[in-house]
């Protein structure tokens, strides 16, 4: 019977998705116990993992349970699961694509125009009571920008589509040319960092891109330079990024996201240069809980004989043979 498929929900999952999932299943929370006790416990009884992305769905954590058959991860970036061993199982995994491309292109934009336009430094300065003794000083604009983006696919789009209205220059760096996107492609990241003076960073997270942006890619950016990252804290090279703030070589960062989250190095927080929020891109009432029916409606469905809803490319569906 389904409610007695056993679940572990893990990653301080939101409070709604598991009472949504304890409405089917039985929900073993990390949170509350601990998975090096819950899987000494029930780990031959659990079928299904739901995570937030906040801890490792590892290549041990998945070996520890023989009878998983699904991992429903909270988010469209996977990174935190170990996708091989789980393919090596025949475990399927999913994710929680386009419910959230729109909320995230709306506040990308937000933080780019934050970060060139200084509206936390210039939010402080007027509480500060520093506007009586002068203006706060002129910054830098979007009018005369060319836009940069690191990875143009579903989210990329939508932010690129937003920008546009701007009326300022596109180009865009990926793996390969994107079919339907009119925007100049360059092959070569340096060389499109060499001729831009903002970089938008959307790229999933991972070995294949961890510090794609590094000291190089800064350098070439040059000192008018901008970067905003909205897509993992690994895909740039975190020292590398404050010694270049620090230094002048790039002229100021915009970053939702960071290299071991929660935690900030004090060689960021000492910046003055630098807009920092905490992994907020996706984070309203209304995309959030979107995001969280997804994750149980994938297990239900895959519970149910249906399959899964939004399974990860990684995952072949309907499976073959």
């Amino acid at each position: 019977m389904r409610d007695q498929i056993h679940v572990l929900s893990i990653g301080e999952m939101m409070p709604a998705v598991d009472a949504a999932l304890a409405q089917d299943f039985v929900v073993h929370q990390a949170s509350a116990k601990g998975i090096p006790e819950i899987v000494a416990e029930f780990g031959d009884r659990i079928r299904g993992i739901a995570t937030r992305g906040r801890q490792k769905t590892d290549a041990a954590l998945i070996a520890s349970l023989p009878k998983l058959e699904i991992i429903s991860n909270f988010g469209v970036g996977y990174d935190s699961i170990d996708v091989p061993a789980a393919m090596a199982r025949g475990i399927i995994v999913t994710n929680t694509p386009d419910v959230l491309n729109e909320e995230v292109a709306d506040f990308t934009v937000g933080l780019l125009l934050s970060t060139i336009r200084e509206l936390p430094q210039a939010d402080r300065f007027l509480r500060d009571g520093k506007w009586p003794r002068g203006a706060y000083p002129l910054t830098q604009t979007l009018r005369d920008r060319t836009i940069g983006f690191v990875g143009m696919g579903r989210i990329g789009q939508a932010i690129a589509k937003r920008i546009a209205a701007f009326g300022v220059p596109i180009v865009y760096h990926s793996r390969k040319p994107q079919a339907g996107v009119a925007y100049k492609y360059y092959s070569n990241l340096k060389a499109m960092a060499a001729d831009v003076d903002t970089l938008i960073a959307i790229v999933p997270g991972g070995a294949s891109t961890r510090h794609m942006i590094n000291a190089d890619i800064l350098a070439a950016l040059g000192p008018r330079g901008i970067l905003i990252n909205v897509a993992r804290g690994s895909v740039v090279d975190q020292d590398a990024l404050a010694e270049a703030l620090r230094k002048g070589v790039i002229h100021g960062a915009g970053l939702d996201v960071f290299a071991d989250e929660p935690n900030v190095p004090q060689s960021l927080l000492a910046l003055s240069n630098v807009v920092m929020v905490p992994h907020v891109g996706s984070g309203t009432h209304h995309t959030r809980a979107v995001m969280g029916n997804l994750v149980v409606d994938n297990l239900r469905s895959w519970f149910a004989g249906k399959g899964p809803v939004t399974a990860v490319h990684e995952t072949p569906w309907p499976k073959i043979g």
